[in-house]
């Protein structure tokens, strides 16, 4: 019997969608529950709440915040946003991803916290993801088979001159994305630091391929968080190093977005 394709139904990232994030737009402005302003051109995606709330507070906003939409920011005068509370992993990022497009959104950062695959990375060190390894389901309904998904190149160097602007020291390489973070093995861990992957995280893959199809630019960093270079894992998410990382790397994201949407 032949190897099973994934996705079961062969080829179907060339085929077309039943409905799209602008359907769900239009739908969820139809019953009121979305207004008509457009998203803004820039827009960071947060995934730790530590981060979210940090904001909030340096923006002077009061937190509430509705779920689900991007908050501009006013110290940038309101041309990037913040996305957070929408969940983790890469189904979670894809659909926000899909429907910031839909409001108009041209740049994308996302940041976020990684295990560290190398002995040499340790919590607060900084990575920006040039490609991913696909072994999460999203990808895979939006691009033909293949090993990588890669971060586009213009957004990337843009991220990447801001941090350096910044003063921050980071690495450059490939992530390993993975949708089942409790099945994460001993052996593929072995596998992928022998090859010289950096960091394993749950969504760089999915908004890379997302970013490919949807024309968006996109770049994403991650501030290492824990570990499993040692074959066990060292969790070290609440340290102020981790903290302050995301906070160094919202700063850049920001300054990187000015940059791209002027």
């Amino acid at each position: 019997m032949p190897a099973a394709s994934y996705p079961n139904f062969a080829g179907k990232h060339a085929g077309e969608a039943l409905y799209t994030a602008a359907d769900f737009v239009a739908y969820l402005r139809r019953v009121g529950a979305r207004g008509d302003e457009p998203a803004p051109a820039g827009v960071i995606l947060c995934y730790q709440r530590s981060l979210y709330d940090h904001v909030l507070r340096a923006e002077g906003l009061d937190g509430k915040t509705p779920r689900g939409l991007p908050v501009a920011l006013p110290s940038t005068g309101g041309r990037v946003g913040l996305l957070g509370q929408f969940g983790i992993g890469a189904p979670a990022s894809a659909v926000e991803l899909e429907q910031l497009a839909a409001l108009g959104t041209s740049a994308v950062v996302s940041v976020g916290t990684a295990g560290s695959l190398q002995r040499d990375l340790a919590p607060g060190d900084l990575v920006l993801c040039e490609a991913a390894i696909r072994d999460e389901g999203v990808s895979h309904h939006y691009l033909p088979p293949a090993r990588l998904a890669r971060a586009p190149a213009p957004m990337s160097g843009v991220l990447a001159a801001a941090m350096t602007g910044a003063g921050l020291t980071f690495r450059t390489g490939t992530s390993w994305t993975i949708d089942a973070p409790y099945r994460e093995t001993v052996a593929e861990a072995r596998h992928y630091q022998a090859e010289g992957v950096l960091c394993v995280e749950m969504e760089a893959a999915a908004l890379f391929a997302v970013a490919q199809v949807r024309g968006l630019s996109l770049a994403t960093a991650f501030v290492i968080s824990d570990s499993l270079a040692e074959e066990v894992w060292s969790p070290r998410f609440r340290d102020p190093v981790v903290q302050a990382g995301l906070v160094a790397l919202h700063q850049a994201a920001v300054a990187a977005l000015l940059a791209r949407t002027e």
